[in-house]
């Protein structure tokens, strides 16, 4: 296995030629990665020359479709689903809430769903607002010294009234990636469906969604290096036995049952950008160069073991400190480049003081106020959260440690 060329990954994007982000290390990607410039080149030529109505006669209308589904058509070949079970809308949020819609619909009250408290509160909020129609809402708990999910728990709360186990594939400040397959294979197994919250897992490599197992899988496209949209992957059983939610006559097509509202059209063919630079990264490092699913996992693998390498030297100089508590494990090949700090004073102040040696980090709650308070952190004293992606380099990881020792 190649590793990783930093150099030719930072020249694709803009942000690290940027005069005015020269000397700055981002280290805020949780919240939103920088663009790839083939996304840029997309977004740019859609709004310059395709922005007119999708899908009519006329030759740039023509295009400009075809440009919308060529970003489906890759994407989806990528997560390993068809085509037409992947969705785009407007933020991970928003089609979290149109899909609790539908189950809400389509469930019946004394059925159960079952949520976690580790997850972001878009994959938790919207289920839990269920029960106010019936619906049993059961909580699948994470430890509250580790904040991990331990699957033998989940077992001993399914049974045959639980329709839904909702769960992240990592979560945002505990970054343990939890084991999708097996957690998905013990629902399974007790007739239950299975939705993941993939938003802080996709960024570092995306999955090969087909082969993980979930029924439903979402993250956002603005952490993966694209524009501000929200994907979706619905595998057929379940989007065709759940209630259209859009205007009636387009129930019958997949990928538009749960967009009710009517898309971005320029950042949905932007998105082909996010399948350029997999084809980019693949083809540069001597990986695969025709087979999409391939590629994608190939250069997940790439991503990976740049962040792993990176990462261990960050928890090794933060988990053994007295004013600091480490959320989540201290083995980076078990977790996400995502580091929350639980101090000794509010999160948000440090992360100020982190800018004045050119670090840009994050402090709060980051919507994830259910993992923090079971794990008996103070959501108002937040949580510091240092995040970064393949595209980081040395130099960063080197300033972040000489700042992270000014000021802890």
């Amino acid at each position: 296995m190649s590793s990783l060329d930093i150099d030719f990954v930072r020249v694709q994007f803009p942000a690290f030629s940027e005069p005015s982000l020269q000397g700055q290390a981002f280290f805020e990607n949780a919240g939103g990665s920088y663009t790839c410039q083939p996304v840029i080149d997309r977004l740019t030529r859609f709004y310059t020359q395709r922005k007119v109505q999708p899908y009519a006669p006329y030759e740039v209308s023509r295009l400009a479709g075809a440009e919308m589904d060529e970003a489906r058509a890759r994407m989806a070949a990528i997560l390993g689903v068809d085509t037409d079970e992947l969705s785009f809308g407007p933020s991970t949020t928003q089609n979290t809430y149109v899909l609790a819609q539908a189950f809400r619909q389509w469930m019946k009250p004394g059925e159960a769903i079952v949520v976690t408290n580790q997850d972001h509160e878009a994959n938790s909020g919207p289920w839990r607002r269920l029960a106010d129609e019936g619906i049993e809402i059961r909580e699948w708990q994470i430890d509250p010294e580790t904040g991990s999910l331990k699957p033998e728990d989940l077992e001993n709360m399914l049974d045959e009234r639980v329709r839904l186990v909702c769960f992240p594939h990592c979560s945002n400040v505990v970054g343990e990636i939890n084991p999708v397959t097996e957690i998905t294979a013990i629902a399974h197994a007790a007739g239950a469906f299975v939705c993941v919250d993939g938003v802080s897992y996709a960024p570092h490599g995306f999955p090969n969604v087909g082969d993980l197992g979930p029924d439903i899988y979402l993250f956002s496209t603005y952490k993966t290096y694209g524009p501000h949209q929200g994907c979706m992957v619905i595998r057929r059983t379940i989007g065709e036995l759940l209630p259209n939610q859009a205007h009636y006559f387009n129930g019958d097509v997949l990928y538009k049952r749960f967009t009710p509202a009517g898309p971005d059209h320029a950042q949905i063919a932007a998105c082909a950008g996010m399948a350029d630079y997999v084809e980019l990264l693949s083809a540069h490092h001597g990986g695969p160069i025709s087979d999409a699913a391939a590629q994608g996992a190939f250069v997940h693998d790439l991503m990976r073991g740049q962040e792993v390498s990176l990462l261990q030297p960050v928890l090794d100089a933060v988990k053994d400190r007295n004013a600091v508590r480490l959320i989540g494990t201290s083995d980076a090949t078990r977790r996400a480049p995502t580091v929350a700090m639980s101090l000794n004073r509010p999160a948000e102040t440090v992360a100020a003081e982190l800018a004045q040696h050119g670090v840009m980090a994050g402090g709060g709650d980051f919507y994830a106020v259910r993992p923090l308070q079971a794990m008996g952190v103070d959501p108002a004293q937040g949580v510091l959260r240092v995040s970064f992606t393949h595209y980081t380099s040395q130099q960063e990881i080197d300033q972040l440690l000489e700042a992270l020792e000014r000021v802890l």
